[in-house]
């Protein structure tokens, strides 16, 4: 049954919910803006008709320590995108308990009437008119000035919240970056991507002016799971048995490994822009060790302060 909701009191204990439960931050996306960008077929009343709000939630990405092993390695370490789909999966719940409204954790899975490209909803665009990051010269990879690169989910819901606003200063690009650029015409994620997918220019106050990001040389790198359907093909087209030795192969074996083993899919993935990228890596809360070193701090200054 519906409850009497306190708009304001429902948002704090929402948002408190999604930090308890292990999210770096949270927020509330203007439905309107999302709509005003959103193609149709992919807007938040496309999956729940009678939508209020949109939740957007967003959870640590690598260690320190992973950002230094080999890229092979790296591509296998997965990511933190798990514990988002939880608190998300966990928040629909507890908002429908606690206030008697529906609401729905949204799918961070592809639309399969429209391909490997389209998702059913764009969660980067939740984020960021979330305030949870902005969007950097790295194809477009969200960036937080105190967290770095996170990770995000989605929550759909009737109860009515006030929206937060998106990030009125853009982190990206760092002024290190800035001065690499004026220098050689490059940030360091246009330097060091592998397949050199990334590009752009900054005007003369170091601010984004271009970004270009050609996302089928990133994919054809990065994403091997698109491997899959070609060796099926090919293995199907063989009329010896012996013949279908490609399914077995080290190439097709890794890909299977893949699919069937961490959150769902585990694909491989390039990190090689975020890992030399200053916010992904430097931001003031971008990794473990510096978030453990803040919260104690904070907790002596709090303890501190008790005793005075």
């Amino acid at each position: 049954m519906k409850q009497h909701v306190d708009a304001a009191a429902a948002k704090r204990k929402v948002l408190d919910y999604c930090l308890r439960k292990g999210a770096l931050c949270a927020g509330i996306a203007d439905l309107d803006a999302i709509n005003k960008v959103a193609p149709p077929g992919h807007r938040p009343a496309d999956l729940m008709p009678k939508v209020k709000s949109v939740i957007s939630i967003g959870v640590g990405g690598n260690t320190r320590g992973s950002w230094g092993v080999s890229a092979k390695a790296l591509t296998y370490f997965g990511s933190t995108e798990a514990r988002g789909y939880k608190v998300a999966y966990g928040l629909a719940f507890y908002i429908e308990h606690s206030f008697g409204v529906p609401a729905v954790y949204c799918p961070p899975d592809m639309d399969s009437e429209h391909g490997a490209r389209i998702p059913f909803q764009s969660l980067k665009l939740h984020a960021e008119l979330a305030g949870l990051g902005a969007r950097s010269l790295a194809g477009d990879i969200l960036l937080h000035p105190q967290f770095g690169y996170m990770y995000y989910a989605s929550v759909f819901t009737e109860l009515e919240l006030e929206p937060d606003e998106p990030l009125k200063e853009n982190p990206c690009p760092a002024p290190s970056c800035v001065n690499m650029y004026r220098d050689t015409g490059k940030t360091p994620c246009m330097k060091f991507c592998p397949v050199q997918c990334l590009s752009g220019k900054l005007d003369e106050h170091g601010r984004q002016a271009e970004m270009q990001y050609d996302m089928a040389a990133c994919a054809e790198m990065s994403q091997q799971f698109e491997a899959m359907p070609k060796v099926l093909a090919q293995a199907m087209k063989q009329h010896d048995p012996q013949d279908v030795d490609d399914l077995m192969a080290l190439e097709s074996k890794i890909l299977f490994y893949k699919l069937s083993t961490g959150s769902g899919a585990m694909f491989g993935q390039c990190f090689e822009c975020m890992r030399v990228c200053p916010i992904a890596t430097k931001a003031p809360l971008a990794d473990p060790i510096m978030r453990a070193d803040a919260a104690r701090a904070q907790s002596k200054a709090e303890a501190k302060t008790a005793t005075e």
